[in-house]
């Protein structure tokens, strides 16, 4: 039996491993250039988070404190479908949490019946929700789910990023490449190839991290060779020699001007126009990995690196959340805003919710 101090050293150590290893580096060369006049210095608003009651007395060695009460003990996606219903993408299914009860969606599954972690959700114009995961795509329309793997058709069953476009078409990024699928068939779409990005325990040279479609109908393709986009049947590429940092790209956001932000490995990136900018050399002194990103309802850029969330605002001032001064926050897969204009926070240690300047852990019994 391991003492109190031994697993507390334990959990550190855990800690620390996982930090080093985590998808989104926070490691880079210095970045060049001094920072922008005009642009503030980060502030710090320290969050107080709710607290948290239940049995933690149970050994569970490797995990961190109260994980028994979370939803679960990693939350890859959070996902609000037309009917307000909350999805949660988990390394243990899907959940559904439909204003008054959190369940449990049993029907997606491997091909062999085993369990499996979301990775991405969306939703189509029929309001049929879409599951992306590592093992296959899946389906939820009422009550029936649809599983769809390689033997389908698929072009491979570890699906990274899916989304549905004005024709209803489902784009599902996988560690091989993109697909579409019409409704009857899995048509792949060529998509060059990039490079092998050796800082991550899961890569490859065809590996789609995100799609998005703007709002003029071109698809976004977010991979390791840079960002591609699909315009009228044509493909163009930004990329290093465009003046991007990395061909590793995790991510594209439209924000309200008709403008694009690239969150990479090495950096964020606003393109304006023709004119792409690299806003970690203004708003920081040395190169960040960015991961997720997303734009409020008030305008506000909202991005994170590894536990550190920061947003900026219009005015261009950079600030970081923590929940406190000494716990910078949770290991951050995506942010995400809801129908309510509230902004989650999900990853390794369950789901945050930010409302009126606190960090709300969300558990098995809410707050909701």
């Amino acid at each position: 039996m391991l003492s109190i101090n031994n697993k507390t050293l334990l959990i550190k150590l855990l800690i620390m491993f996982f930090l080093t290893n985590l998808t989104y580096s926070c490691k880079g060369q210095e970045a060049k250039g001094d920072i922008q006049e005009g642009i503030k210095e980060p502030k710090i608003t320290s969050l107080d988070s709710n607290s948290i009651k239940g049995n933690i007395n149970k050994e569970k060695l490797f995990q961190f404190p109260y994980l028994d009460i979370q939803i679960s003990d990693v939350v890859r996606t959070v996902f609000q479908d037309s009917k307000k219903n909350i999805w949660f993408g988990t390394q243990n299914g899907a959940f559904k949490y439909n204003g008054k009860l959190l369940t449990h969606i049993n029907g997606i599954k491997s091909e062999l019946g085993k369990g499996i972690t979301i990775k991405d959700i969306a939703e189509d114009k029929d309001g049929r929700i879409w599951f992306g995961h590592t093992d296959g795509l899946s389906v939820l329309n009422g009550d029936s789910v649809t599983n769809y793997y390689k033997s389908d058709g698929l072009l491979s069953n570890d699906v990274w990023t899916i989304t549905t476009d004005k024709h209803n078409h489902i784009w599902i990024g996988t560690i091989e490449g993109v697909c579409k699928f019409d409704g009857k068939n899995f048509v792949p779409f060529e998509i060059p190839e990039g490079i092998l990005n050796t800082s991550l325990g899961v890569s490859s040279t065809k590996m789609i991290h995100d799609i998005m479609e703007d709002s003029k109908g071109r698809m976004w393709f977010s991979t390791n060779g840079g960002v591609y986009i699909l315009d009228n049947g044509l493909l163009k590429n930004i990329s290093e020699k465009d003046g991007l940092n990395t061909s590793f790209v995790n991510q594209v956001i439209e924000d309200k001007n008709g403008n694009f932000w690239i969150s990479t490995s090495k950096g964020l990136f606003h393109l304006k126009g023709e004119s792409l900018i690299n806003m970690t050399e203004i708003l920081f002194t040395e190169s960040k990995g960015t991961g997720s990103i997303v734009q409020d309802s008030i305008g506000d850029i909202w991005f994170n690196c590894s536990r550190n969330i920061y947003s900026i605002k219009n005015e261009g001032s950079l600030t970081e959340h923590r929940i406190t001064e000494e716990n910078e926050g949770p290991l951050t897969f995506q942010i995400y805003e809801d129908r309510q204009q509230r902004l989650w926070f999900v990853g390794y240690g369950g789901a945050y919710r930010l409302e009126k300047g606190k960090l709300l852990n969300i558990t098995m019994d809410g707050p909701w």
